[in-house]
């Protein structure tokens, strides 16, 4: 849109799809047409609109189950899931996990659970298919379910023939249309990230967890105060709504078998957890409002921490970068972060282009067996690569951006090439290996001076 930016590997080796940033970028150019494009607005537009979409999702689950069961159980539900301090936390970031959660919970309103006549095939189908084109892993926890509605369907070839088949032929093709526009070339995106993640297992590069790990720690984190009203849930909920435990399970057991573990991996099974949370909550009887102030003041602590304070720093500096932009030499700066990849957003917080590079981290795509990422090779010997990297004076960055606990490793480094420190931020209070407690902005004394 601005003529300026930054695409990551996954970009160039073709495994993520533009459908859903396109949402944004509209938002981006809309803001631009009417020249509104200020930094702030780049950077809360797209949040308010996540969390206006998320905000229409709990309402649909509050009718869904109001539909299945009736208001009070759905009250239950509601409750539950606002409570959810990891729906809290992700609900409004620009992940596809996010969408992915959303779509689902839209779908589910369509979805012909037995023993109910809310069903709309088509409806539901085309935000599944929805889902899947915006990230693949989607149609895990769908396929117990649209194998269920297979089942329980009498006119199975109609329900292939004019609701599957047509749903998947006009989302596929507009995905790929839309790849087309933007890649100059034909790209089954869905195709290329199933081959990367399950097929070679590339995943793995960014990290492997034991089997278990979603069982042991993914979902009891995600689901946190909610878990034993989750498991007390599962006992007492009607019969024709086990296909949404079998959902969880499923989804769980298939992550479970894949080496790289996150948990905003099984974020899109949140939903079909606070069913059976609500049901719990519903039968706890006298201690019913114990239990639901337990749940609200166990789950807005880390709601709130997460959410305001937990690892705000790599977004605090940025403000700190974008003023770069107002500078009389801005075209001089040079913004280096010496962090793990990833570590900070990126042009849409800064807003002009400005110079800016960060260490890089891109798996093993050529089967070099002695591969190593910029961002290891730099770790390994932080004080040895800068010197090597920026061996003359010209090539050096106007600001370092960095961890505090590398500060001590490269002193003498930024000692003897001028650099002094202009800010510190807070990051966390819980600061792990690479990542320090707060970061240090560096600038060399010989540029960038007013």
């Amino acid at each position: 849109i601005h003529n300026y930016g930054y695409l990551t590997w996954e970009w160039t080796s073709k495994l993520r799809g533009y459908s859903y940033p396109l949402i944004f970028a509209s938002m981006y150019k809309a803001l631009q047409l009417l020249a509104k494009d200020n930094v702030q607005l780049l950077i809360w537009v797209p949040r308010l609109a996540q969390a206006v979409l998320a905000a229409f999702a709990d309402v649909k689950l509050y009718l869904l189950v109001q539909h299945l069961e009736n208001s009070e159980t759905a009250k239950f539900v509601f409750f539950c899931q606002l409570c959810s301090w990891f729906t809290w936390y992700s609900c409004t970031r620009t992940l596809t996990n996010t969408m992915e959660t959303i779509l689902t919970i839209f779908a589910l309103s369509y979805y012909p659970i037995k023993g109910s006549k809310m069903g709309n095939s088509c409806k539901y189908l085309a935000l599944v298919a929805l889902a899947i084109i915006i990230r693949p892993t989607a149609v895990i926890p769908w396929m117990p379910l649209v194998f269920s509605h297979f089942l329980q369907e009498q006119r199975k070839a109609d329900l292939i023939l004019h609701n599957c088949i047509p749903v998947g032929l006009v989302t596929v093709g507009t995905s790929l249309i839309i790849d087309r526009v933007f890649f100059g070339e034909w790209v089954l995106v869905q195709l290329n990230f199933l081959k990367f993640n399950v097929l070679q297992n590339l995943g793995t590069f960014y990290g492997s967890h034991p089997w278990h790990w979603y069982l042991t720690q993914g979902l009891p984190v995600v689901l946190g105060p909610h878990l034993p009203f989750f498991i007390h849930g599962c006992a007492l909920a009607p019969r024709r709504n086990r296909i949404f435990l079998l959902a969880v399970i499923w989804t769980v057991l298939v992550y479970s078998t894949l080496s790289h573990k996150e948990f905003r991996f099984i974020y899109p099974i949140m939903p079909f957890c606070m069913i059976f949370c609500g049901y719990s909550l519903k039968q706890l009887k006298a201690w019913k409002k114990t239990a639901a102030s337990f749940l609200l003041l166990s789950s807005l602590v880390p709601a709130l921490y997460t959410g305001l304070v937990h690892q705000r720093g790599t977004l605090d500096v940025m403000s700190h970068i974008q003023q770069l932009c107002n500078h009389p030499q801005q075209s001089q700066a040079f913004v280096f972060i010496l962090m793990p990849c990833h570590s900070t957003p990126f042009y849409s917080h800064v807003h002009c282009p400005l110079k800016m590079r960060f260490l890089q981290c891109p798996p093993n795509l050529t089967g070099n067996a002695s591969y190593v990422d910029e961002a290891d090779l730099f770790y390994s010997n932080p004080l040895g690569w800068l010197n090597k990297e920026f061996y003359n004076d010209t090539l050096l960055p106007s600001h370092l951006i960095l961890f505090n606990v590398l500060e001590q490793e490269i002193s003498s480094f930024l000692v003897f090439r001028g650099y002094e420190k202009t800010a510190t931020v807070f990051h966390t209070h819980v600061p792990q290996g690479r990542v320090g407690s707060h970061i240090s902005i560096y600038r060399r004394k010989t540029e960038m001076n007013s």
